[in-house]
């Protein structure tokens, strides 16, 4: 049984067409470091996710769910939902969403020099932590 006090691993998800940012975290530091980026599609990236999960081992995931700035959904809003059930479904976890509007804007400002790929960890890393700061609300 899991308590309050334990510490909880977590792995979140940046979902994009091209490419998915990995990010891994827990409550004990509340800080989230860049694991991967996958650019596999199809079943070849649920194997890589697959192993990401055995590897690290996750009390949960956590998945980025894009809107536009008034809050409103859009297509790929519905997509990164559908994302987050796949999840569910390949790995049978647990599988938070967060709002993640303009992370990758907060992932391009920290990191200017970064190539894109490296940003979609960096917007995995600030998916997380925003999740972790809301458990302690």
């Amino acid at each position: 049984m899991t308590t309050s006090s334990a510490i909880q691993q977590f792995l979140a998800f940046d979902w994009g067409k091209l490419r998915v940012g990995v990010a891994s975290g827990n409550t004990l530091t509340k800080s989230a470091q860049g694991v991967a980026t996958l650019t596999e599609q199809g079943l070849v990236r649920d194997q890589a996710i697959l192993k990401l999960v055995k590897e690290w081992r996750p009390h949960a995931l956590v998945v980025g769910v894009p809107y536009h700035p008034d809050g409103a959904p859009h297509k790929n809003t519905k997509l990164a939902k559908q994302f987050a059930q796949n999840l569910r479904g390949l790995t049978g976890a647990l599988v938070h969403e967060v709002d993640e509007r303009y992370s990758t804007t907060e992932a391009k400002a920290d990191n200017p020099r970064a190539r894109e790929a490296k940003l979609d960890a960096f917007s995995a890393c600030i998916i997380l932590e925003q999740y972790m700061r809301s458990l302690s609300e």
